[in-house]
């Protein structure tokens, strides 16, 4: 069990307090992404490899799409621009992948983005 004093404890949270607050939210959102994409089979021999799951997508899209529209206001539009993009290809990609797509609006984080075609 670690504590306050540990050693290790102090040098995480040293570390973490020299990241700056957009570093951490847009590489929380880089992770979410690159999971999504290959839930969503972008991933190359995403499908034999068992690894195209739409329902998990759907909810790490969810997640994203909350993150990019509740931190976009703080993060700057450079920053928000790009992950704004990412998310899009993602819902795009869901859509195609799905036998039987959401109707326009109910997609994967389409209540935080509005409908994505």
């Amino acid at each position: 069990m670690t504590t306050e004093n540990d050693p290790t404890t102090q040098d995480a949270t040293r570390d973490i307090a020299d990241v700056a607050a957009v570093e951490v939210i847009t590489s929380a959102a880089v992770h979410l992404m690159s999971a999504a994409a290959v839930k969503c089979g972008l991933a190359e021999d995403a499908a034999e490899k068992g690894h195209l799951d739409l329902d998990e997508a759907r909810k790490l899209i969810n997640a994203l799409a909350a993150l990019v529209t509740a931190s976009a206001p703080d993060i700057g539009n450079q920053h928000a621009r790009s992950l704004r993009d990412g998310l899009r290809t993602l819902q795009l990609a869901f859509r195609e992948a799905s036998v039987y797509p959401d109707a326009l609006g109910e997609g994967p984080g389409e209540k935080y983005t509005g409908a994505v075609s």
